[in-house]
């Protein structure tokens, strides 16, 4: 038997392009308050975010699911966990909450990312000897 000459097709390339394929985003912010020996709980500060986001969004925005991860007392700076569908608002929420027990504060939020181990270092503060 004699082949069949087949015309070779050209391979067909497909680019998939995944975005926010992460459910979750994960966020290190920092509080600073006026008066610097204040010291709020873990309990207290996630209290403090739902109330920001409570004015904001109203009962809502209230029942936005995040997480905070850890937290440090000394330094007031906390690792939270959001879907990524929620982190505009919860962002939104720590940027405008102006006032702890009638006393300015402000969040710094650090770094942001959808990887948890992304937020472990830092290159801006890596000190080389």
């Amino acid at each position: 038997m004699k082949p069949v000459d087949k015309k070779e097709e050209p391979a067909v390339y497909q680019r998939v392009v995944l975005k926010n394929a992460s459910p979750y985003n994960y966020m290190k912010v920092c509080l600073v308050l006026e008066d610097e020996s204040v010291r709020l709980t873990a309990v207290e500060l996630k209290q403090f975010i739902i109330t920001g986001l409570k004015s904001l969004y109203g009962e809502v925005g209230a029942a936005l699911p995040f997480d905070l991860l850890k937290y440090n007392e000394d330094t007031l700076t906390a690792f939270l966990r959001v879907y990524s569908r929620g982190l505009v608002k919860l962002w939104s929420s720590l940027t405008l909450l102006g006032s702890y027990q009638n006393q300015a504060c402000a969040f710094r939020v650090l770094q942001v990312s959808p990887f948890l181990l992304a937020l472990t270092g830092n290159s801006r503060e890596l000190q080389l000897d």
